[in-house]
């Protein structure tokens, strides 16, 4: 494709997470984790959540004709400071798979929610140019 033709795709509207109960997984990215409700499908046991500039949109992947499995599709959620947001979490009963994780240059912390989706707190720390110290 040449640089003057345009891309049939102009972006992504939302990444959906596969839920087993809507109104539970609603509470937990809405209560627990605190993200802004955007809006419900309908009737539908779906909705959406906003996790800054990525909607997160759960829902009951049976009513949509799919069965449900977890999602192997890791989402990272921003946040200031991941030490004083797990223990925020974890004063809510979320549990973490591993200590929280230093690569050279961001922290991360890896939990799940109710259904078993991955998700990690993120920091970037360093540069987005900046290489890990190999060391």
């Amino acid at each position: 494709m040449s640089t003057t033709e345009t891309s049939l795709v102009t972006g992504v509207d939302f990444v959906a997470i596969p839920v087993t109960d809507y109104d539970a997984s609603a509470e937990f990215y809405g209560g627990t984790l605190g993200l802004p409700f955007v809006k419900r499908w309908g009737e539908m046991p779906a909705g959406e959540f906003q996790a800054g500039n990525l909607t997160l949109a759960l829902l009951q992947p049976e009513a949509f004709g799919q069965e449900f499995r977890t999602s192997t599709s890791w989402v990272a959620l921003q946040v200031d400071d991941v030490e004083a947001t797990r223990a925020d979490l974890e004063g809510q009963g979320v549990e973490f798979l591993r200590d929280t994780i230093d690569s050279g240059v961001c922290h991360m912390a890896v939990f799940t929610d109710p259904d078993g989706n991955t998700l990690l707190l993120h920091h970037r720390y360093a540069p987005k140019d900046a290489k890990p110290d190999p060391s």
